[in-house]
């Protein structure tokens, strides 16, 4: 402690949780030597993983005419990210490499939806295009701030850090609820587009009169979408804390190693 009670950040050095570091040309020789027994690109959630972006590249083929197809390819490609966790869990088949893939996909899966929908509300294309940037920029930033403090995952956030992304992240039900509720409300406005039909509800009050069923489902899940995106910002910005901190305890420990040499 400093004498204003303050941590001093250059005692938080600490070594890292995770297993020691792996030279980059040693893990490219050992994933090239890998067996058939053991081959990482063969796990079972993996596999899972790469059905997903098979049935993503099918949603955008049939996205701009045929939105039954596109449709049922994009929930299938979601619903399988809830089980290649529990896949990889049940079977010991856990790895880094599955876990950058599982969020890469997640990323790239719904940018590429948002790009559509700017393209089809284009009086909103930059809010879609503020969501992809928000998407990418606070996981890339909290999957980096996660490895460079030694954690084995990005989900590993303890209360301490921040307890809304404790919960998020460590609660299985609110993660899929979140995940799900976002999608669902991005679905839904891609169908709006295509579903003019009125499902009748004018019987109860005129203002839905007019009422579609995907803009049924889109009002509640819009609600989900707005929690996700918020999300998102606190994940932001306590990654950059993060870094931030991480910064000033290698720039303490940095002074504190030449104070010794001179």
């Amino acid at each position: 402690m400093t004498k204003n009670g303050s941590a001093n950040p250059s005692r938080k050095m600490r070594r890292r949780r995770s297993i020691d570091v792996v030279d980059a040309k040693v893990a490219v020789d050992l994933a090239t030597a890998q067996t058939y027994s053991e081959n990482v690109f063969l796990f079972v959630p993996n596999l899972i993983g790469y059905t997903r972006i098979i049935l993503a590249g099918l949603s955008l083929h049939f996205m701009s005419y045929h939105p039954k197809y596109c449709t049922l390819a994009y929930v299938i490609s979601c619903l399988l990210d809830a089980v290649d966790g529990q896949a990889a869990r049940a079977l010991g088949q856990t790895s880094k490499f599955g876990a950058v893939l599982d969020m890469v996909t997640d990323r790239c899966t719904t940018s590429c939806l948002l790009c559509y929908l700017s393209s089809v509300y284009p009086n909103f294309a930059m809010v879609f295009q503020f969501l992809i940037a928000l998407d990418f920029a606070s996981h890339y930033m909290h999957m980096y701030s996660s490895l460079i403090t030694g954690s084995r995952s990005h989900k590993l956030v303890t209360s301490e850090v921040s307890r809304i992304l404790w919960y998020y992240y460590n609660d299985s039900r609110t993660l899929f609820f979140m995940c799900a509720g976002n999608e669902l409300f991005f679905v839904s406005l891609y169908l709006m587009r295509w579903v003019d039909t009125p499902i009748g509800l004018g019987v109860y009050s005129p203002w839905l009169a007019d009422l579609t069923w995907p803009e049924l489902v889109a009002i509640p899940s819009a609600f989900v979408c707005v929690g996700k995106n918020i999300i998102n910002l606190v994940q932001l910005w306590k990654a950059s804390k993060i870094l931030v901190g991480v910064d000033l305890a290698e720039r303490a420990h940095a002074r504190e190693v030449q104070a010794k040499k001179e």
